[in-house]
């Protein structure tokens, strides 16, 4: 019995020909090892957290798809929750699941500075396009993505951009914003408007405030927002791109399906759920590893399609 959960426990400890034989009968006999009962010896639980903002948003279920891809592969088990967009939920899911999981991934977290320090400590934390100073994090370089998109609308001729905004409370948010400042060029004028909501009903009211500002261009806060937006246009007969051109961020699924596909910033977020996860058991692994070392940024491409061109001319020509 010894050398049985040895093979499994610390399998550095025996022998290889005694280790393949231990696992190809368990593999014979159908046995898994029971999570509870190692729980009791280990300490660990063998499941993993993951907490998102909204989980209807189209952005998130690649990024758990990464999680859950990468959570298998190292034998864990992940538990799900969708905070509603809301801070104090989410600072609450995170104490409630600090009991029944070794660690939290924390998506587009939302908390503000007071309500992280109440859950700092409670569990391993690591971050999901969000830097929070001594804790792990993956981040997609935003500002970058910004960047591409303000000078593919400049590059088209565009001379006055509408920028969408996001929560206000989202890292996400701003540093698109601060990519969009170092972005804007001599020449370019940038209106951020908002916050708005980061869904589709987001869109229609946003689309009514840039066209008021007379902008030739709108980038939006995401893709969901952009959709919107675009659906607001068409319902008051302005074309996309021949009068307005339009550039979302994340590239779902549905940006290349809308009619017509549109522009978008691709985020890595498959590969973001992965390294968050390999991230999260470094810190279940190493004691005392130091933050700085628990870094990855992810680059952002921008994705053309047919929502850009070059602006209508203003003699009517």
């Amino acid at each position: 019995m010894s050398t049985v959960s040895r093979a499994f426990t610390v399998p550095e400890m025996v022998k290889d020909e005694t280790r393949h034989y231990v696992l190809a009968t368990a593999e014979r006999l159908g046995y898994r090892p029971n999570r509870a009962a190692r729980g009791l010896i280990t300490g660990k639980t063998g499941n993993l957290g993951v907490i998102v903002p909204d989980l209807s948003n189209p952005f998130f279920p690649n990024v758990l798809k990464g999680v859950q891809a990468r959570a298998r592969e190292a034998d864990y088990a992940v538990f799900l929750a969708d905070c509603d967009e809301n801070p104090a939920e989410e600072m609450a899911l995170v104490q409630a699941m600090a009991k029944q999981v070794d660690g939290v991934i924390l998506c587009s977290s939302r908390m503000s500075a007071t309500q992280l320090e109440r859950v700092v400590g409670t569990t391993s934390l690591v971050f999901i396009n969000r830097q929070v100073r001594g804790h792990a994090a993956v981040t997609m370089d935003a500002a970058g993505g910004m960047r591409q998109a303000v000078d593919h609308l400049a590059a088209l001729g565009h001379r006055k951009v509408a920028y969408l905004s996001g929560p206000r409370t989202s890292w996400s948010n701003r540093e698109r914003r601060r990519g969009l400042r170092r972005a804007a060029r001599e020449g370019i004028e940038i209106v951020e408007l908002g916050p708005f909501a980061p869904r589709f009903d987001g869109g229609p009211h946003a689309a009514d405030l840039a066209l008021a500002e007379g902008v030739t261009a709108i980038i939006a806060y995401n893709d969901l927002m952009a959709l919107g937006v675009m659906s607001r246009l068409a319902d008051r007969g302005v074309s996309v791109p021949r009068q307005m051109s339009v550039v979302g961020f994340d590239d779902i699924a549905m940006a290349g399906m809308a009619t017509p596909p549109l522009t978008s910033v691709s985020l890595q977020n498959e590969r973001a759920g992965r390294a968050a996860v390999d991230l999260l058991l470094s810190l279940l692994s190493v004691t005392g590893a130091e933050a700085g070392d628990l870094r990855r940024e992810l680059e952002c491409q921008l994705i053309v399609r047919a929502s850009t061109a070059v602006p209508p001319d203003p003699t009517g020509r």
